[in-house]
């Protein structure tokens, strides 16, 4: 051998070591690419994690043989939410010691920022475990309901958004939308249904546009995990139809909103439907990560996060009947429903062109105050 070779031999046997694992990642991923798609998810996604929690360029060899990582946005959705959420509130009924009660809410308050002055029952001690914590009650002189605006505010959260509906597209967040009939779903000739006869070239917002004049409105509110968790009725109106859609239970915080499209049609939520003295009103609960549990309190058919579901798919439910044919009245500031942690209330209503907010995107705001009148 001459010395040429000689010194070559290191060298080359350097390119073959570090060039094997090129060729056993392409033979890796060709046989992922024979998988089928489930399969190919399942083995993919360790690999994702580490190319998204590594530092930068550590994974990089591997997008030189032709594998590409799952986006964020997708490898979030394969995350098992619901799952997570039925075991958290498993945890949430746990009945704690009552020497550690003190202690774990004192933290939860401290987080979150919960005040607690405005509990009906202060003492932490009487909260048996972390959903009775959750679900507390308020004083009645906390919430003062306002008498001279139409719509107040039906809980305690955040003003994510609001304005008119246009083009049957609604904001959840600034610059991101989501279909309205997505949302609340598609019109169903039922009788019992709240929508008008449809002609055959209308739009999804004018079927729910019931009277000449008058415009479509909405409103987003989101609560956090400190807030207030019940819910109370925006004004005075008629519930006569429920509409819930099974779906994934993905945190709706602002940030997240803002990163994933049609969130809230992705999400488990429960449409109530009905009229007010203009027209068309829904208020539509959204769950969350951790608020599979959504109770409508005149609702005891109502089940959320059911171990199994179809994707895509809702369950109606009238509450007009031959005995009730009005369906159930709701008075301004009357117990709707409550959520466990936090999440998000949907307001689409209509209402006469002149129908004015009183809010601004961002602001907080308290159930009791004003959301806008004519």
């Amino acid at each position: 051998m001459c010395q040429s070779e000689a010194r070559r031999g290191p060298e080359l046997r350097a390119a073959k070591w570090l060039h094997f694992p090129q060729l056993a990642l392409r033979r890796r991923l060709g046989q992922l690419s024979c998988m089928s798609k489930p399969a190919l998810k399942l083995r993919s996604w360790p690999l994702t994690v580490l190319y998204y929690l590594l530092p930068l360029g550590a994974l990089r060899p591997l997008s030189r043989v032709g594998w590409r990582p799952v986006s964020r946005v997708a490898l979030y959705k394969s995350v098992p939410t619901r799952l997570l959420s039925r075991a958290w509130g498993r945890l949430n009924q746990v009945e704690l010691p009552h020497w550690l009660r003190r202690p774990v809410y004192s933290l939860y308050i401290w987080t979150f920022g919960v005040n607690m002055k405005e509990a009906a029952v202060e003492d932490l001690h009487h909260y048996r475990n972390l959903s009775e914590f959750f679900r507390r009650k308020l004083k009645p002189q906390a919430r003062p309901v306002c008498g001279l605006h139409s719509v107040i505010s039906p809980s305690d959260g955040k003003i994510l958004n609001f304005g008119q509906v246009k083009n049957c597209e609604v904001e959840q967040v600034k610059g991101v939308t989501y279909s309205l009939e997505s949302f609340l779903g598609p019109r169903t000739p039922s009788e019992d249904l709240p929508f008008p006869p449809a002609t055959p070239h209308s739009s999804f917002r004018s079927q729910l546009v019931t009277r000449e004049g008058n415009e479509l409105y909405h409103c987003v509110i989101y609560l956090a995990p400190g807030d207030y968790h019940c819910f109370h009725s925006p004004t005075d109106w008629t519930v006569s139809h429920r509409r819930h859609f099974p779906g994934s239970l993905m945190s709706v915080n602002p940030g997240m909103a803002r990163w994933i499209k049609e969130l809230f049609c992705h999400n488990e939520r429960v449409v109530l439907t009905g009229d007010w003295k203009h027209g068309f009103f829904s208020l539509t609960a959204v769950g969350a990560t951790n608020v599979g549990s959504i109770r409508i309190y005149f609702d005891r058919d109502l089940h959320t996060n059911s171990p199994r579901y179809s994707k895509g798919s809702y369950n109606d439910f009238s509450f007009v009947t031959h005995a009730n044919k009005e369906g159930i009245p709701m008075r301004k500031g009357e117990h709707l429903g409550e959520f466990n942690l936090g999440s998000t209330i949907v307001l689409i209503f209509e209402a006469p062109k002149d129908f004015n907010f009183r809010l601004q995107a961002g602001q907080k705001i308290r159930f009791g105050e004003a959301l806008g009148s004519l």
